[in-house]
């Protein structure tokens, strides 16, 4: 295989590909083994998998009621360009009998279109608008792997996880929010043996990259009166104001947080108190942060007397606590790309991260959504969450819960160990 992204080379036979491939996965269903005939990006995929305890067996789930799916979709920046992917791939999967599917960055489908008895087949293993198809819960498939390893990937057969999708071939690449990098989903098409041809993946790709284009034509730069920050899961802020994106410094970063955080303003003396740790912090260097950051900004957007940004913030961590406050919870962790600052340790980001994290985490918990749980425990943030892991054993099937229950009984032990000896006894 020359090209270890296409499932099958122009002139391959699927038949005996997929024979070798129905082989191999039953060998690391059995034995735990991945044979050489698997490529490499399938055979780390199903050992992702098997970590997530997904399920040879079963069928994806439906975390987006039509009520909520509505509302979230219109709102999602990839329903601006689906005009554009109709007109590309629409006819070419109704003639094919194919599914066009557009999922956002949790791998959930927002839209599935094509062939009307190609929709109806797919049904049955839901692959349907609203259901969940990330590799932690629905097993190898293009999106939930194009969305897994961030590049366009094909998947054929045998090679995805889940024994009732092997008779699918599919192909799906990521979309990009083109000023700021952001994963914001994939492009997929669906169907038989006959997409299994590198013409399928160069197609798919080409679509996904016309969607950025447009992306970069159609999404309004934000005006003189509107600053937008995104601050979520980096320790490194992207300010967008004015027609352009500036990546601010670490100690830039938290000022303008916490800045964000109060519009109407703060002092000298309250600002040192939301930056620093350190009671010996002098207001000259404060001064001197704020001079360098003015700079930067330029005086028209940062002011002084009091401390305050000069127009309205659309900060992305306040968009996902909106979010959980409206009970918009699957919408509220898709806009969550990880802890606020993680690597702050200024009190006033601290507090915001803190409290962002542990409302999510609330509302998930109540929700008891396995799929939403698993979303968060298997993230970097979330993999030492006790009560989230406590949560998912509950919520999953019986049969899927030795895992969960397993990370769960581990972290409470290690919890117990680190706990000062006298906190121990008396519990």
């Amino acid at each position: 295989m020359t090209d270890p992204w296409v499932a099958l080379e122009a002139g391959g036979d699927a038949l005996r590909r997929g024979g070798v491939l129905r082989r191999a996965y039953e060998q690391f269903a059995t034995a735990g083994r991945v044979e050489s005939a698997v490529r490499p990006v399938v055979a780390e995929s199903w050992r992702r998998c098997a970590r997530a305890s997904v399920a040879p067996e079963g069928r994806a789930s439906v975390e987006l009621g039509d009520d909520e799916l509505a509302v979230y979709r219109d709102g999602h920046p990839l329903s601006r360009v689906m005009p554009v992917i109709r007109e590309l791939m629409g006819v070419y999967a109704v003639d094919g009998e194919h599914l066009v599917a557009v999922c956002d960055a949790q791998a959930r489908l927002l839209w599935v279109e094509g062939h009307p008895q190609t929709r109806r087949r797919a049904g049955r293993m839901n692959f349907v608008e609203g259901a969940r198809w990330a590799e932690s819960v629905a097993g190898t498939n293009a999106p939930g792997t194009a969305i897994a390893v961030d590049r366009p990937v094909q998947v054929f057969a045998a090679e995805h996880f889940r024994r009732p999708v092997q008779e699918w071939t599919c192909a799906a690449a990521p979309v990009h929010d083109p000023h700021s990098g952001r994963l914001l989903g994939a492009v997929d098409i669906t169907g038989g043996d006959r997409l299994a041809h590198p013409h399928s993946l160069a197609f798919v790709g080409a679509v996904a990259r016309a969607a950025e284009s447009q992306l970069a034509l159609l999404a309004p730069r934000p005006p003189g009166d509107t600053v937008r920050l995104t601050a979520l899961g980096r320790d490194e802020a992207l300010l967008m104001a004015e027609g352009r994106t500036v990546r601010l410094s670490r100690r830039h970063s938290e000022i303008v947080v916490v800045l964000a955080r109060h519009p109407e303003g703060l002092s000298g003396e309250e600002l040192l108190l939301e930056l620093y740790e350190d009671e010996h912090i002098t207001p000259v260097t404060l001064r001197a942060e704020l001079s360098r950051l003015r700079g930067l900004l330029g005086s028209a957007l940062l002011r002084s007397r009091p401390y305050r940004l000069a127009v309205p913030v659309d900060a992305d961590f306040d968009a996902v606590a909106r979010r959980v406050a409206s009970g918009a919870v699957a919408a509220a962790l898709g806009g969550y790309a990880g802890p606020l600052l993680p690597a702050s340790q200024a009190p006033g980001v601290l507090r915001l991260r803190e409290r962002l994290a542990d409302q999510l985490r609330t509302a998930l918990i109540s929700r008891a959504d396995p799929g939403l749980l698993a979303e968060w425990a298997y993230s970097p943030w979330g993999e030492d969450d006790l009560p989230v892991w406590q949560a998912l054993a509950s919520a999953l099937p019986e049969g899927r819960r030795p895992a969960a229950e397993a990370r769960a009984r581990a972290l409470d032990a290690e919890y117990a160990a680190a706990m000062p000896p006298r906190r121990r006894t008396a519990l």
